[in-house]
């Protein structure tokens, strides 16, 4: 028999014989009761209807919450406002929250199994548990990659207070015993830990549902338990997640204490997994006969019915109840099959960006204000030609002074001002809540990002190397970036990562501190990439940033060249042709714009970083060859506007494209695609090796060079 028929069929057999578990006594009010009760029927029967829809080839996801039931106690014992981060078997929170707020969730199930357009939360994209009006932000089947974003939403909360706003709200992030075990939920539970023990205001309720099995990997006896109650910083508790009452009752009792100290805490919940994992999961393959049939003798709807009897209810009508939702549920899923779905690519990609929004533009700061913020050097140092690490430091306090909502975070960014200085002052100017030195966990450092950004923050995280962005990827990849596209444009993850990146480092750390790949970001839809050449360029493009984080809610990727932090010269030492004045205020990169460097129709040399500064020597070179060449600079490597590229071209008669990063996988593969699609002009690239690079002098020789560009000029040319 299937494991769902099985255990519907014998939790109405228990209570017709009133073979129910022994329960202690608890008090609870008889109304909630009875929600908790019907957020769990509703929770359990759309299980069962969804692996119908499946059955009837108009479902496409069956990995349910049966079993998991306590989790409405959990719900119940915080606040609609509350920003949940949900675990993927808590369809009875969902339920729970939703009927707390008046709803009835039970087509919203519903048309999610169903994938239709018409769910509320994703418009037919994947079934997500998630809800803009229950403050649960959607969830794929995640592992554990939602726990950094939730520590950052309670340090957003932490925050808020913090400024002088009304803030009673607390975060919760529920995840399985299984999760407990990857690196980004151990990073999570330790930065949430080491932010508490310094006494930084954090109110968070983390909540791990130990079901005792992951897949078919079980959860050592007594690992999780030991591993949760060990954790520094973490207040800790546990309850039998069977018994809803026994969940509702810690929860609210830890929820009471994480509003009034702050400090964050972990809720351990014992509960079962019914049904094994998924719908095409034969659990008896890999599990005897005698643990599931365990596992299903401590069903949750059985420990309720049990609340219920002792409350005064007959058996009758709690089987009569049982039906009732039952019915309700498969109707409901019936219905659905006949709703609306996606059907093409610009469906399904409409919702990759997220609504533009009308930001009030801010007034001009105080010039007082300014005036202290700066201080004497640096406002001399506004009038003359600096380089490019410098010009980034005096853009961001204009910014942060214009922007009371921006939020730096990174390793070492504080007292230290980062390792190239680049943050450098701006600790003192601001205070360390808005230039926050991080733990060092990039996982961690974007996880505070998103969660800052969802809660209205303009978060400016830093990553202090190209290559350290590798540890936390996903936290763009699978978090960030898609956030909008399943929640159907109800929620952004608005933010801009610095990275201090690519190539030309003197000598210096080799490949970790050299990594000229960006291939791990180009791919990802709906982020924008920028690369600025010098200083006055990225002072004008991370105005453009704020502006794309403002009002499009973008995710936006600044990757700075370590290697012009300092440059100053050009052509020969002492010239000071690569410093730039600061920009006027208003000056912007908007994305998409390119910028020309020279007037040659010769030939046109497409660039950005690195190859900017080299491409201008290279141009100077040729020309003294008869070659009359013009640089165009990117400045924006995604979205590549590919109209604009052909009309920078112009009457250019070749095109030659240099791409500081190597042959496979970069930026130049795009734009020789562009160039052979739409264009009838000759062209080349230069590129870097398929190689790392080097420690000591040997560190660019697999880079593009001055002397190689021109060489590939001139062999295009011929």
């Amino acid at each position: 028999m299937d494991a769902s028929q099985r255990v519907h069929e014998t939790f109405l057999e228990r209570v017709k014989a009133g073979d129910l578990p022994s329960l202690d006594p608890l008090e609870i009010d008889q109304d909630l009761l009875r929600q908790l009760w019907r957020a769990q029927l509703i929770s359990r029967h759309m299980d069962r209807a969804g692996r119908w829809l499946q059955s009837q080839g108009q479902g496409f996801y069956t990995i349910g919450s049966s079993g998991h039931e306590g989790m409405a106690g959990v719900a119940l014992a915080l606040s609609v406002k509350d920003p949940a981060f949900l675990h993927y078997r808590d369809g009875a929170f969902q339920a729970a929250r939703a009927l707390q707020a008046g709803q009835d969730p039970i087509m919203d199930f519903a048309l999610s199994f169903a994938a239709s357009s018409d769910d509320p939360i994703s418009g037919g994209r994947h079934k997500v548990l998630g809800s803009k009006d229950l403050s649960i932000p959607p969830q794929t089947s995640t592992i554990a990659s939602h726990l950094p974003k939730s520590v950052g939403t309670a340090f957003a909360l932490g925050l808020n207070k913090r400024r002088g706003l009304t803030e009673e709200r607390l975060a919760l992030c529920s995840f399985g015993d299984a999760s407990l075990n990857h690196s980004t939920a151990q990073g999570a539970l330790n930065t949430a830990g080491w932010t508490a023990w310094q006494g930084a205001p954090l109110p968070l309720m983390f909540v791990c549902e130990d079901n005792g099995i992951g897949i078919s990997v079980k959860s050592p006896e007594g690992w999780v338990r030991a591993v949760l109650q060990s954790r520094p910083g973490l207040d800790y508790a546990e309850a039998d997640g069977c018994d809803v009452v026994a969940a509702y009752r810690a929860a609210r009792d830890m929820a009471e204490r994480i509003r009034k100290t702050r400090r964050p805490g972990l809720l351990h919940l014992t509960c079962v997994r019914l049904y094994g994992h998924a719908g095409a999961d034969v659990e008896s393959t890999y599990r005897p006969e005698a643990e599931i049939a365990a596992a299903e003798a401590r069903d949750p709807l059985l420990y309720t019915a049990r609340r219920l009897l002792d409350a005064g209810h007959e058996e009758v009508d709690i089987i009569e109840q049982y039906e009732s939702v039952e019915a309700e549920c498969y109707r409901a899923a019936e219905q659905a099959m006949a709703r609306p779905r996606l059907s093409s690519a610009a469906e399904v990609a409409a919702s990759i960006l997220p609504p533009k929004a009308k930001a009030p533009i801010p007034n001009a700061p105080d010039p007082e204000a300014r005036e202290a913020a700066f201080g004497p050097a640096d406002l001399r140092a506004l009038k003359e030609p600096q380089a490019m690490n410098k010009l980034i430091n005096l853009g961001l306090t204009d910014l942060m002074l214009s922007y009371d909502n921006i939020v730096l975070a990174g390793e070492d960014i504080g007292r230290k001002g980062g390792v190239y200085g680049i943050t450098k002052g701006l600790q003192n100017r601001f205070g360390a809540t808005r230039v926050t030195d991080t733990l060092l966990d990039e996982q961690s450092i974007l996880g505070l990002a998103i969660g800052l950004g969802q809660q209205g923050y303009i978060p400016i995280p830093e990553i202090q190397f190209l290559a350290y962005l590798h540890n936390a990827e996903d936290q763009i990849r699978g978090e960030a970036a898609t956030l909008p596209f399943f929640s159907n444009r109800q929620y952004a993850n608005p933010m801009i990562v610095r990275i201090a990146g690519l190539g030309y480092q003197k000598g210096f750390g080799g490949h970790f501190h050299n990594d000229n790949s960006l291939a791990v970001l180009r791919d990802i839809p709906g982020i924008v990439i920028g690369c600025p050449s010098d200083g006055a360029e990225a002072v004008r493009m991370y105005r453009e940033a704020v502006r794309l984080v403002r009002e499009e809610g973008r995710v936006v990727v600044m990757v700075e060249p370590i290697a012009l932090y300092p440059m100053r010269d050009l052509m020969e030492p002492g010239d000071g042709l690569w410093t730039r004045r600061y920009p006027e205020p208003g000056e912007t990169a908007p994305l998409s714009s390119l910028r020309t460097l020279g007037e040659g129709t010769d030939l046109a040399i497409l660039t950005y970083g690195n190859g900017v500064y080299l491409s201008e020597q290279a141009r100077h070179d040729l020309s003294a060859s008869g070659i009359a060449a013009r640089v165009i600079d990117l400045r924006w490597l995604a979205p590549l506007d590919e109209a604009a590229i052909l009309k920078a071209v112009g009457t250019c008669e070749k095109v030659l494209v240099v791409d500081e990063c190597r042959r496979t996988g970069s930026q130049s593969e795009a734009l020789c695609t562009l160039l052979a699609e739409r264009s009838d002009r000759p062209f080349a690239r230069v590129t870097a090796e398929d190689c790392f690079i080097a420690t000591g002098p040997a560190y660019a020789a697999t880079l593009p060079s001055r002397e190689g560009i021109v060489a590939a000029a001139k062999d295009l040319m011929a």
